[in-house]
């Protein structure tokens, strides 16, 4: 039986019970860049992305076979569907990479810099989207604090960090990209269960081909990393991101959009907990800026 809340009419605000269902989520995908370090020891970072989408992709199927989801594969949607699947395969390619090679903070901090590369893609694709001067601003600050945080290596857990921490800002503009092809493409049209079939779908051939072709698959898998895995692919690939697809449908994203800065934080958090990452003075200025400047972005200029 469906939930109500995924049934409900759209709301004009944020209530308590959608800030509960925000915040948890936030604190699930910052949870959620952890796990994937972990698993990383046990699967390569391309095995495991392309895992993760090909037994997400079969939960998502179930799913929409049970909420009886629209589903038209000649809706004219196909061209950018592939298109973002190969995209959505490129963001996890990069960011299980990053996570290789990098902190968890400083991915999380990285990776979450997406909001400022969607914010300067939907400035020069629609006319509706140009910046003026707070957002302007506020793509300086956020661009400020990401250079700071590049630039400190005491947070740094090796010399080669820099390579994840260019990875995880790649994987960013990756995923800026997909969200502006939802924005502007006859995707917006699809529904949220055809948009993740075709993300899973084609990154996971692409991804399990990648990691077939390179021979780095299996490294020291173990049931309690197989375990995480499970929990990766039901919590956050293919229930969590549904669940997120009909929060947007039922709240204002103006709104929501303040909520966006507590995944980096929660993904910090994870790190410093899980894995001991170091937090310098400078990498904290790092994310004040980089969140100040989001906030400057999403605010919404007075008529």
């Amino acid at each position: 039986m469906t939930p109500a809340f995924l049934t409900g009419p759209r709301k004009d605000r944020v209530d308590a019970f959608g800030a509960g269902l925000l915040i948890g989520f936030s604190a699930l995908l910052g949870l959620n860049q952890a796990l994937v370090k972990l698993v990383n020891v046990g699967l390569s970072p391309l095995f495991q992305a392309g895992a993760r989408s090909a037994c997400a992709f079969l939960v998502v199927l179930v799913w929409a076979r049970v909420v009886r989801a629209r589903l038209d594969w000649r809706d004219g949607s196909l061209g950018w569907g592939l298109a973002t699947g190969l995209l959505f395969a490129l963001e996890f390619a990069l960011l299980f990479a990053a996570l290789d090679r990098t902190s968890v903070a400083r991915a999380s901090l990285f990776f979450y810099s997406m909001p400022l590369f969607t914010a300067l893609g939907a400035h020069l694709l629609f006319a509706e989207e140009r910046l003026h001067a707070g957002k302007i601003l506020g793509l300086v600050v956020a661009f400020v604090g990401v250079a700071i945080g590049l630039a400190d290596s005491d947070s740094a857990p090796s010399a080669n960090a820099w390579i994840g921490d260019c990875l995880a800002i790649l994987a960013a503009m990756a995923w800026a990209g997909i969200a502006l092809a939802l924005r502007g493409t006859r995707l917006r049209m699809c529904s949220s269960e055809q948009i993740m079939l075709y993300q899973l779908g084609i990154s996971a051939i692409l991804l399990l081909a990648a990691a077939g072709l390179s021979g780095d698959t299996w490294r020291a898998p173990s049931w309690g990393l197989m375990g995480i895995f499970a929990f990766q692919v039901l919590a956050v690939a293919s229930v969590g991101y549904l669940l997120w697809a009909r929060i947007l449908a039922l709240y204002p994203v103006g709104e929501m959009a303040s909520f966006s800065l507590l995944a980096p934080v929660f993904g910090i958090f994870a790190g410093w907990l899980i894995f001991d990452d170091t937090l310098t003075p400078r990498f904290v200025v790092a994310l004040a800026l980089v969140g100040a400047g989001l906030i400057l972005i999403n605010r919404r200029r007075r008529a």
